[in-house]
């Protein structure tokens, strides 16, 4: 994937108010996300809210309290506005915002739309309750919800010309989606539990005592639930180490970004890693003070030039 340019022509009232719009969502409804976008250019940052204002209305549907049967209309209807977005066939005074600042980031930006679909298709399978045996099921359901979202960012990013192995640029940022979205079921274990999900593979769960679930602030009677969130967070390393070779394929600015976005989770990692417990008591979250240093982290390169590091020590 060529890097795309930075620049743009001049985008019309409709439009600006449409991106306006996707900037407000995001800003009110995703503080992490919001830290990592706000280090690009102006393209990138509004085709970005464009994607997470699109992608906020799919997981606001499966999370809602509508019926199984509304939601899946619900998501239909959203599936058929994509359409309409794919085809070109969204005019510049539509009456949603949402649609018209995703159709015109799709014609500046190779976006692969396909991946929305699949968002669907994971929020589809919340829908129907569906709960995982093995970590490869799990990764199916966060392949959809996040590993999309990776590769869909990676439309609006690009990577650097001449950058080595870019081919894998979109397998990388697929398993960075995959590291964040594990990350979030750590989180959210107890909250998930309160909704009647669970998302952690079943056969973690039997080897470490918490088949009962996690109902409530304290874990299961007899269990390790420590040697599971542990378990867990390696799994994420893994998954981070991994996805992090995506770094040095990014322009700068890009490169912060996704830096950004993925140190605030990884710092979220070592505070679940440190404490355990403290995921069934309530959210844990970063202090926003923490959350800028590991923005102007990402804005210096170094990850990316620990990545680039890295990589040579391995070759060698």
């Amino acid at each position: 994937m060529s890097r795309t340019v930075e620049s743009e022509p001049r985008v019309s009232a409709p439009v600006l108010a449409a991106y306006s719009y996707c900037e407000a969502v995001t800003g009110q409804q995703a503080k992490n996300f919001a830290y990592g976008i706000r280090l690009l250019p102006t393209p990138k940052r509004r085709a970005m809210s464009a994607l997470y204002a699109f992608s906020r209305r799919v997981d606001d549907i499966g999370d809602g309290a509508l019926a199984p049967d509304v939601k899946q209309t619900r998501l239909d209807e959203t599936r058929a506005v994509l359409t309409r977005i794919r085809d070109g066939a969204v005019e510049e005074d539509d009456t949603d915002p949402v649609a018209v600042a995703l159709s015109h980031a799709a014609r500046h930006f190779p976006i692969p739309l396909g991946g929305l679909d699949e968002l669907i298709d994971g929020v589809l399978m919340d829908v129907r309750g569906e709960t995982y045996e093995t970590w490869d099921d799990l990764k199916v359901y966060c392949r959809c919800v996040a590993g999309a979202i990776g590769r869909l960012s990676l439309g609006v990013f690009g990577t650097e010309p001449g950058a080595q192995h870019a081919e894998r640029a979109p397998e990388y940022a697929d398993t960075l989606g995959l590291a964040l979205q594990l990350t979030n079921i750590l989180r959210d274990v107890r909250e998930d539990a309160l909704e009647g999900r669970t998302y952690l593979p079943a056969e973690d769960l039997a080897k470490f005592g918490c088949s009962a679930g996690f109902s409530r602030s304290e874990p299961p009677a007899g269990s390790d639930f420590a040697g599971l969130v542990h378990f867990e967070v390696r799994r994420a390393r893994a998954l981070f180490a991994e996805g992090y070779r995506l770094l040095p394929m990014l322009d700068r600015r890009s490169g912060a970004c996704v830096a950004a976005m993925a140190g605030i989770y990884r710092r979220l990692l070592d505070r679940i890693e440190r404490e355990p417990e403290a995921v069934l008591r309530g959210r844990v979250s970063l202090p926003g003070r923490e959350k800028a240093y590991v923005a102007v982290r990402g804005l210096s390169g170094f990850d990316a030039r620990s990545v680039s590091r890295g990589s040579v020590r391995r070759r060698t």
